[in-house]
């Protein structure tokens, strides 16, 4: 596995309304005002703007690639709210995979969630609908399409409102609040690059 010498990696809390990148896009803020970050430190993959929730940045170009390329199909945890309540076989089709611009997606872990999951508030409420339901799904993903949980959802009838990235492999958002970044430990540091590297 290549050297680490001096490289760093932090773990941000993506609020909603922020695109990943330095740079801001239309009415989007950039991560630019959620540092200060090391010179050279750029975010692994991407949540959309509409999206919030856990985001790698680094200087480490192996660890950027080992995470982005799916062959390595390392689990990413996402918690969405989402349109009326799924059924068994909506769920089963989320696991098995659905179809999405001619390709099937890779099998998911799919679980309906008994209650709302203690989230901050998000700045721009969720719409309200009085006569639909809404419920709570965890999914874990091994591949990272464009916006690829909200197609899903969307594939098996029940549209996305609210999408949370909470884990990726064992990182979490423990201890973050939206807007909230720490720069990993050099152990911490050091057990993500022999993960990255060595799952598949």
């Amino acid at each position: 596995m290549p050297s680490a010498t001096s490289k760093t990696c932090y773990l941000l809390y993506k609020p909603y309304g922020v695109v990943s990148r330095f740079t801001p896009e239309a009415a989007w803020l950039s991560l630019k005002p959620f540092g200060p970050f090391k010179e050279g430190v750029y975010p692994v993959g991407r949540l959309d703007a509409d999206s919030e929730g856990l985001l790698f940045l680094t200087d480490d170009r192996f660890l950027t690639h080992r995470l982005t390329d799916p062959a390595f199909e390392h689990p990413k945890t996402y918690v969405v709210q989402v349109d009326r309540i799924p059924d068994e076989e909506a769920l089963k089709k989320l696991r098995e995979g659905v179809l999405i611009e001619g390709r099937m997606t890779r099998p998911a872990e799919a679980r309906l969630l008994s209650g709302e999951p203690s989230f901050p508030p998000r700045p721009v409420p969720v719409r309200f609908r009085k006569n639909v339901p809404t419920a709570w799904i965890e999914l874990v993903l091994r591949e990272g399409r464009n916006r690829q949980v909200r197609k899903m959802t969307a594939a098996v009838g029940h549209p996305t409102l609210r999408l949370v990235r909470t884990r990726i492999g064992d990182f979490t958002l423990d201890g973050l609040e939206p807007g909230q970044s720490r720069e990993l430990t050099g152990t911490e540091y050091a057990r993500l690059r022999t993960w990255a590297g060595g799952a598949r």
